[in-house]
């Protein structure tokens, strides 16, 4: 019997392998739903018609509100910035000065260049900032679970402040958008330490809310920070728009997920030995400290000693130091679990999620990373996809069962 051919993103490419249809269970897909038909009218709709509150024209003649802050996700979260923008410059016409903020959390800040290839001709027009987790920062109290909350100056001066963002599942917020726009994104470093140190609590999971101490402080974090107003998207696999909400921080917000979930959510029958999980291309597999979220969504449709190919270029490498720095210096994966309990670090904190993962099941990275390094960071290192499954066929014989996950950072598989 032929072979099938599988097809993932990867960098600004993609990669392909050949696999028997016998050992190939299924695809784990984002469900597809109609995607909007005019982008631009439907973000002009979702303003027109917010969710929990006036429109946002209404709110800057309340608030008699002469500066704004609009805060923008970084590079690493694709969102629909092509049409969010025009449908805003009209919202915040009445507004004297409007700077947008680059919600940056712990990541490195952009290039003009990338200004530019994000947000279009905007940046030339008006001033784009990239947040400093460590710069001028106002103090706002201390959040439920005793971390002290910092927030950027600029935002909690502002008269205004409108966030943007994407909804998508995510490994311990449960799902990001809304809040996260404020926490991590514009927060001091001290507060995103103090907030992800709850990873370790089981809690703190994809897809979940209810009890989960990290989203309940990104929650109380940007009211507090003074959200008036959200614009967040739920988009598809393609990166095309299957619906907009704006308005209130919370109920809006909750909408979105709500959609997000039917899209992302995916149910699969049992575990299998394998699982092929694509990252899902350029900028989500840009370095590795970014696709371990392919890796964690896929850890949970593998069996216990199971294996899972990540397909990941990491173009960027690890992607940041102290996460490179705790997996160099590990021994061992149990290491790694061990010093997170004895001090919590941004950036070990991703050490501490691969190790979780790795202690119970295999895993082949496919990316352009040096193979010494991966293998350093208690991967198996393989060039292609190719390879990867020629390693599973060493493991397994010709006899596995496998499940594709071609947008593994973004979608959950949930055991029936």
């Amino acid at each position: 019997m032929s072979c099938m051919e599988i097809v993932l993103k990867y960098g600004k490419g993609q990669m392909s392998a050949q696999i028997p249809p016998e050992n190939l269970v299924g695809f784990v897909r984002a469900r597809e739903v109609p995607v909007v038909p005019d982008e631009l009218e439907a973000v002009k709709k979702a303003l027109a018609e917010p969710i929990g509150s006036p429109p946002l024209r209404e709110i800057i003649r309340q608030k008699k509100a002469k500066s704004a802050v609009v805060v923008v996700n970084d590079i690493t979260r694709p969102t629909p910035y092509h049409v969010y923008l025009p449908a805003l410059e009209e919202e915040l016409k009445e507004v004297d000065e409007v700077t947008f903020m680059v919600a940056t959390g712990l990541h490195r800040g952009h290039t003009e260049e990338e200004n530019l290839a994000i947000f279009g001709d905007f940046p030339r027009r008006y001033r784009f900032i990239n947040h400093d987790a460590d710069g001028d920062l106002v103090y706002l109290g201390r959040l439920p679970h005793g971390s002290p909350l910092y927030v950027n100056r600029r935002v909690v001066e502002a008269d205004l402040v409108v966030t943007t963002g994407v909804v998508v599942p995510h490994y311990m917020a449960g799902f990001a958008g809304g809040r996260k726009s404020i926490l991590p994104g514009v927060a001091g470093r001290e507060t995103i330490q103090g907030n992800h140190s709850m990873l370790v609590r089981p809690e703190s999971a994809p897809g979940r809310l209810e009890g989960n101490p990290i989203h309940q402080e990104m929650l109380e974090a940007a009211r507090r920070a003074g959200v008036d107003f959200i614009l967040n998207a739920v988009t598809n696999e393609d990166k095309k728009i299957v619906a907009v909400v704006a308005g209130d921080l919370e109920e809006a917000w909750r909408q979105g997920v709500e959609v997000c979930r039917k899209v992302y959510t995916v149910p699969v029958a049992e575990q299998v030995d394998v699982v092929i999980a694509g990252v899902g291309g350029y900028p989500k597999d840009i370095n590795l400290y970014q696709a371990q979220k392919g890796l964690e969504n896929a850890a949970a449709a593998v069996k216990p000693g199971g294996t899972i190919i990540l397909v990941a270029e990491c173009p960027e490498g690890h992607g940041d130091e102290v996460f490179n720095e705790w997996m160099l210096a590990a021994n061992s994966l149990q290491d790694i679990i061990d010093r997170i309990g004895v001090k919590f670090v941004m950036g070990g904190h991703k050490a501490y999620a691969i190790a979780r993962v790795l202690k119970e099941k295999d895993c082949i990275l496919v990316s352009n990373m040096d193979d010494g390094m991966v293998r350093d960071y208690f991967f198996t290192p393989a060039a292609d996809l190719e390879e990867a499954l020629a390693k599973v066929r060493a493991k397994y014989g010709p006899n596995y069962s496998a499940l594709v996950m071609p947008e593994a950072s973004a979608t959950m598989a949930v055991l029936a």
